[in-house]
């Protein structure tokens, strides 16, 4: 368990948190969300203790040992990638450590003798003889090969090193687990790996996570920072999500009787707590939802963003046709001969590992880049609205966020600017902040708001949730379900593919898949799919 007591957090006028009361109790997994900027990464700073608080404390049970995922990479350079993973069981390679040292003595004496005894009793009970194969099945599991155990993490790939700290942190069984961002540079077969750990894990985990499926899949409950202040809430993100939003719009029925909200809250709880997996966090989750009354389902005094997107004029039958198109770098092939017809309607999400290909494939199809070979052609009556992974270009300028945006629109009315800018949350002043200070998840909106202006039927999103909340997040989502066009996207938001995408197209270097009319969970599980894309990603 961990106690959070009168905690308050200031860093100069800025007061990030004030007067925090919650305890994190139980075999419970708790998913910490908040706007950017909100504090969720400090907070799990002051949990672990590497942020001392302004006032007030957190205590912990006794006893129990506490593991956190580091975030940086740098930091274990110089260690050997299996003995990475074992510092994450601080007691356990102390004791190994110090051994080690015993046995190095050249004056090995009775003493020693007897402290290597009490060592090995410690170590024992720890499973210390399995610590080795056990490090070695982790960074297997996080997609790391036996091969690389050896080597020195300054040896490794950046995405690598990120995947061997998180077996770091999952490493002997902690008591309290906290992880911040953990499926950041995971494929997917990878983080359904971690969310299956997590729905099994039997002690305390709290993560921050943007990913709202995997926040779905492991959290018994939400705590929701919010001005400063923590909510606790029970259940998961969507849980959460849409039982606050039915909350508000009941205290806004001011005409309806006690009674029928009661009612239709009762039959949301049911209808929430009856889907349950066979998971034993999924299992206490429902139980926990089974229990709640009207009294527990509190509004949200959140704010989304509205992402909708509309189409100046309906495209034609003709919407794109790619024929052998092939791309090349440094004479490592990226892809190559695409053949691929995009009818109307169709919400095409682009995967696969190199996020390079499908960055280059989506720059080729808007004109930026040329190909090596082959060719495309897009319907005449193509309208097209891009956004890129990259859009550092657009913000090199000492415009304000008015003037910026008025550059993609003939109505250049002040007033009708400021009214998609609202729908992004840009209100007031901030409207007129210089485009180039923008934080990342602004920039994001700005770039929105501008397809949105655009009014195009074919929209290209090239990485659209990087950056973003989750509020934004889902109201993105929500405007790309809605959209009545066709959309080509690519993104490593599992529930954006899965609620989006009406076709899926993988693109390796050796190949590619094409599969209509399935959604992403079935491709994933499709064993035909499955084999062969083990062919197409085997070595040559």
């Amino acid at each position: 368990m961990i106690s959070v007591n009168n905690v308050s957090l200031q860093y100069g006028q800025r007061k990030l948190f004030s007067g925090v009361n919650i305890v994190f109790q139980g075999n419970n997994c708790y998913g910490l969300i908040g706007a950017n900027g909100s504090g969720k990464s400090t907070f799990l700073k002051i949990l672990s203790g590497e942020i001392e608080t302004t006032t007030g404390e957190v205590s912990m049970t006794p006893g129990k040992r506490i593991s956190v995922l580091k975030q940086d990479q740098y930091a274990y350079d110089e260690c050997a990638v299996l003995t990475t993973v074992i510092m994450g069981h601080k007691r356990l390679f102390d004791i190994m450590t110090e051994k080690e040292a015993l046995y190095s003595k050249a004056d090995f004496s009775n003493q020693d003798g007897m402290r290597i005894a009490d060592l090995d009793h410690e170590f024992l009970e720890m499973n210390g003889w399995d610590a080795e194969s056990d490090a070695a099945k982790l960074l297997s599991c996080v997609g790391i090969p036996e091969e690389l155990c050896q080597l020195q993490m300054k040896q490794l790939e950046a995405g690598q090193k990120v995947r061997v700290l998180l077996a770091q942190a999952l490493f002997g069984n902690p008591d309290i687990l906290l992880l911040d961002e953990p499926t950041n540079h995971l494929d997917v077969e990878t983080s359904m790996w971690l969310e299956e750990f997590l729905c099994n894990f039997e002690n305390l985990a709290i993560v921050v996570s943007h990913d709202r499926h995997f926040l779905d899949k492991v959290c018994t409950h939400i705590a929701d920072i919010d001005y400063g202040k923590i909510q606790l809430y029970p259940g998961n993100f969507t849980f959460w999500l849409e039982s606050s939003q039915l909350a508000l719009k009941q205290r806004n029925e001011a005409n309806k009787k006690t009674e029928e909200k009661r009612k239709e809250l009762q039959e949301f709880i049911a209808r929430f707590s009856a889907n349950a997996s066979k998971s034993r966090q999924a299992t206490s989750r429902k139980k926990i939802l089974e229990k709640l009354t009207i009294e527990d389902i509190k509004p949200s005094s959140r704010k989304y963003p509205y992402a909708g997107f509309d189409q100046e004029r309906e495209i034609g039958n003709d919407v794109l046709s790619i024929n052998d198109l092939s791309k090349s770098i440094d004479g490592k092939v990226v892809f190559e001969n695409l053949n691929i017809t995009i009818e109307k309607g169709d919400k095409v999400a682009f995967l696969g590992p190199n996020d390079l290909a499908k960055t280059l494939l989506f720059q080729i199809l808007m004109g930026e880049i040329q190909p090596d070979s082959g060719t495309f052609k897009w319907g005449c009556s193509a309208n097209r609205a891009y956004y890129p992974r990259d859009n550092a270009k657009y913000f090199q300028t000492e415009l304000n966020v008015i003037d910026w945006l008025r550059q993609y629109t003939a109505n250049t009315d002040e007033n009708f600017v400021r009214g998609f800018l609202g729908r992004m949350l840009f209100t007031g002043d901030e409207s007129l902040k210089q485009v180039k200070v923008l934080s990342g998840g602004e920039k994001v909106r700005c770039m929105l708001a501008r397809m949105m202006l655009q009014q195009g039927n074919v929209l290209i999103f090239d990485e659209p949730t990087n950056h973003l909340d989750l509020e934004s997040i889902t109201s993105l989502n929500r405007g790309m379900e809605k959209f009545r066009g066709t959309i080509l996207f690519a993104s490593q938001d599992h529930e954006l593919i899965q609620t989006v995408a009406t076709r899926i197209i993988e693109i390796t270097p050796r190949g590619y898949i094409d599969r209509i009319h399935t959604t992403f969970d079935e491709y994933l599980e499709n064993p035909e799919i499955k084999e062969k894309l083990h062919q197409l990603y085997l070595t040559p």
